[in-house]
């Protein structure tokens, strides 16, 4: 059966670059804690993809720190803030359509007497960076944004927040694992503190990601015991990721332009095409400020778990709301914080498009889609209510 992969916010494919790279060194089993040959080499292969996750962006390798995933690198900088700041000031600014590896620290951290204020955002997910000024107080010590969002698209003012948390002299936090690959990033153009990614968003392996901290920046350990990285984050680092998680930056900054390029379009069409062969489909994100290889809808009257059932059956892989909690029946917590009703927010569908996507990929889908909803809505009660009321009206 044909297979039609458009779930790229939930995992990308290994890049053959960096399947080839990771074959070349799967027999470099050197510590690169030790001295003699082997473990030199590993440490010249551990430096090396430093260099090549800080040129992705534009950091200093010594600003880059190794972790296990994009949540680890979210959770270490909220918790590692607070503690070591916490004198300073214990209120944090951040946005309700954050990743649950955002919201949930900040959660706890509430419990334990800090003041989150989550930011209002419109109905596309924006932030407008006067409600930034508006929320910052004396006290405050943090703002963390994402850069844009895996379930909605939406991408972030980050640069105009950047300017306001250097002026209040706050640290400013990004997760930048939605748009990593495929957004051009500039630490030092935008101002940035910290910011999180994780490789396998783009073409990297699994269980390795990383966390950029500014220079002057303290921040306390994650994990004590060793002098690893630092000695911010003990353990015998998870070398071949790491090495793997080098090349998908590098190639990453190679090809952005040409992902951009190529994805855009293809993700127009499906805008374009979706709700233009299917009543009440809305889009959910921004129409246009959005990342350039994600399209996200909202189909009335069915749930979206049903369509991706249906979908697999026709090849094809999407997700519905993040991809983290595709397998639970909660309402979606960023479409809820854009003002959707729980029961449209049930028939949320998203498609996120990658490298190896075709046109022809766009045209299965387009083909096989209206028709599943349709299947879907004659088993509604609710379509068929809208239907009699329709009637009568």
């Amino acid at each position: 059966m044909r297979r039609v992969y458009l779930d790229h916010q939930a995992t990308t494919k290994l890049h053959p670059e960096v399947k080839k790279v990771l074959i070349e060194n799967l027999d470099l089993f050197g510590n690169p804690q030790t001295i003699y040959y082997e473990g030199r080499q590993a440490k010249e292969a551990l430096a090396e993809a430093r260099r090549e996750v800080a040129d992705l962006i534009n950091a200093e390798p010594e600003e880059i720190f190794f972790t296990s995933s994009g949540a680890e690198s979210n959770n270490w900088l909220i918790k590692g803030i607070a503690e070591t700041y916490e004198g300073r000031g214990k209120h944090i600014i951040s946005s309700p359509i954050e990743h649950l590896s955002i919201i949930n620290p900040l959660r706890r951290l509430a419990k334990d007497g800090f003041s989150i204020t989550f930011l209002p955002v419109d109905k596309y997910g924006l932030i407008d960076p006067e409600e930034v000024k508006k929320a910052i107080k004396k006290d405050t010590i943090l703002i963390t944004i994402q850069s844009a969002s895996n379930e909605i698209g939406t991408i972030q003012p980050i640069a105009e927040i950047g300017k306001i948390a250097e002026e209040h002299k706050i640290f400013f936090h990004t997760d930048a694992v939605a748009g990593a690959g495929i957004l051009k990033i500039d630490v030092k153009e935008i101002k940035i503190s910290a910011l999180s990614l994780s490789a396998h968003t783009f073409y990297g392996p699994k269980g390795v990601g990383a966390l950029y901290l500014k220079k002057g920046v303290r921040i306390s350990p994650l994990i004590e015991g060793g002098s690893q990285e630092g000695g911010k984050r003990a353990g015998t680092e998870n070398l071949l990721g790491i090495i793997g998680m080098g090349k998908a930056a590098l190639i990453a900054k190679r090809e952005m332009e040409n992902r951009e390029k190529k994805l855009k379009p293809l993700r127009d069409t499906l805008i374009r095409e979706i709700p233009s062969r299917m009543e009440r489909v809305y889009l959910t994100g921004h129409p246009t400020i959005r990342l350039p290889n994600h399209c996200s809808f909202c189909v009335e009257f069915i749930e979206g778990e049903a369509m991706l059932l249906f979908l697999d059956e026709e090849g094809i892989a999407a997700a519905s709301g993040s991809a983290c909690t595709s397998q639970t029946l909660k309402s979606s917590h960023v479409l809820a914080a854009l003002g959707i009703e729980p029961a449209l927010a049930q028939g949320s569908i998203i498609f996120t498009l990658g490298e190896e996507n075709t046109e022809e990929d766009i045209f299965y889908l387009l083909e096989k889609f209206p028709p599943i909803v349709g299947r879907l809505r004659e088993m509604s009660p609710l379509y068929a209510k809208y239907l009699k009321e329709k009637l009568s009206a």
